[in-house]
């Protein structure tokens, strides 16, 4: 199977309120290309070095997503071009993207990254630190970055009954929030179950590209 083909095979099981990110990390441009003339327009990247690169050789009608753990001294790098912010997981790092995106006259879409899985090695806020986040002094007064949504990762594991449960957990929280319109949630190993859950964002990569 094409890129091409992998790609419209997904886009066509996909829900249309269910934005489709196609993971391109590691991918090179050539690669990259073939899932644009198939009509793809959001790109999903984890290293801001690479990211740039390509948004600097590729079309200019691409959303880049950053969809690694962001350090706060990379911000500036990609503070120009990116669309969304997938994994912010604190307030630091948020007042860093507020300045950055000042400095271009920009707003950066971020989503708030929940940590929700059964494994120490991944990222983000539990419940309690979110509603602090969101209800902060600070959160309110910055003006360059907007909240559009959550994001997390469910456990690496078999078990589809716990990420249905994680995936469920996600959903509970953001609807807490009506002024949140993205709830990313899902990877090629689990967006249908994370689509089931009320995903609207899923990450897709390996089955796009293929391994890597």
């Amino acid at each position: 199977m094409s890129i091409k083909d992998n790609l419209l095979r997904i886009k066509s099981s996909l829900p249309e309120n269910v934005t489709l990110v196609a993971v391109s990390k590691t991918k090179p441009v050539s690669d990259l290309m073939q899932a644009y003339d198939a009509g793809q327009r959001v790109f999903g990247e984890n290293k801001i070095q690479e990211m740039t690169g390509k948004w600097e050789e590729m079309p200019k009608d691409i959303e880049w997503h950053m969809i690694g753990h962001v350090q706060t001294n990379k911000v500036k790098y990609m503070a120009a071009y990116v669309t969304l912010i997938h994994g912010v997981d604190s307030l630091k790092l948020l007042e860093e993207i507020n300045k950055q995106a000042k400095k271009h006259n920009r707003v950066i879409d971020c989503l708030l990254q929940v940590y929700i899985a059964d494994e120490e090695s991944k990222f983000g806020l539990d419940e309690n630190e979110l509603s602090e986040l969101l209800n902060s002094e600070v959160y309110r007064s910055l003006q360059n970055i907007k909240v559009v949504g959550l994001m997390g990762m469910a456990t690496f594991t078999d078990d589809h009954e716990q990420i249905r449960k994680e995936f469920q957990y996600l959903k509970s929280i953001f609807d807490k929030f009506p002024q949140f319109t993205t709830l990313s949630m899902g990877m090629s190993g689990d967006y249908q179950l994370a689509i089931e859950c009320g995903s609207t964002m899923v990450r897709i990569g390996s089955s796009i590209f293929g391994g890597r």
